[in-house]
């Protein structure tokens, strides 16, 4: 069995974006390791309902941290763009939904693409609410044709597709402990698996992974010229 990370994201969370760029910008080293990453299309209010997590901003002490934390994730990842939309919180399904009918039928590079497109879509201005199938429409139609769009959002409304990303969820609370997204599921080469939890843990998956690695240093202040270095020394 080889090395792989199975990444599930929803569009609702932002951080998701930011694991989504870093696993893309990453991924030809990884390749390179022998180590696949395939994305997954979930949907996130399912995942809270099923492991009984509350959304962040739902709760007053993480909603005061978040504030601080996302602000600092975003610098890290050279995302400072975003903002969070004015009709958050994101109602995910029809997006999501459509992404799953995506992935079955379009190549992979276009189905990454245009599921990565659809998080700045939704927060970094100017955003649209793609909840809203007119929304959902605009925004398809800059990657496919007319009638390919009009399947999309046909084949999304389907039982079928309706069926598939509730399976997908299901299976990752039941089977693999999610309690939340960005959620990977990571295989190394000996096939053992373990879970993984936000845009903050690639250190602790590459460590499980084996894959070679250099930790964050805190250097001496004689040890480079001036803040910025250091923090790039950082990374």
């Amino acid at each position: 069995m080889g090395a792989k990370i199975d990444c599930y994201l929803d569009c609702t969370s932002f951080y998701g974006y930011l694991a989504f760029k870093h696993l893309l910008a990453h991924r030809t080293i990884l390749q390179d390791h022998g180590v696949e990453v395939e994305f997954y299309p979930v949907f996130l209010g399912g995942i809270n309902v099923g492991s009984g997590n509350k959304p962040p901003w739902s709760l007053p002490a993480k909603a005061a941290y978040g504030n601080f934390d996302s602000a600092r994730a975003k610098k890290y990842f050279d995302a400072t763009e975003i903002q969070t939309p004015s009709f958050f919180p994101i109602l995910s399904i029809l997006p999501q939904r459509a992404m799953i009918y995506i992935k079955d039928h379009y190549p992979r590079d276009k189905f990454e693409r245009v599921f990565f497109d659809l998080f700045p879509a939704l927060w970094v201005p100017p955003q649209s609410d793609l909840s809203k199938p007119e929304n959902l429409k605009t925004f398809l139609l800059k990657s496919f044709t007319a009638s390919e769009v009009d399947a999309i959002l046909a084949g999304a409304g389907t039982p079928e597709y309706k069926a598939k990303l509730t399976d997908v969820t299901k299976m990752v609370v039941e089977e693999q402990g999610a309690f939340g997204c960005p959620w990977f599921w990571v295989t190394n080469a000996q096939g053992t698996s373990e879970p993984f939890f936000g845009s903050d843990r690639f250190h602790f998956m590459w460590e499980f992974l084996g894959l070679p690695w250099q930790n964050i240093r805190l250097l001496p202040v004689d040890g480079v010229s001036d803040s910025k270095a250091r923090q790039k020394a950082n990374l």
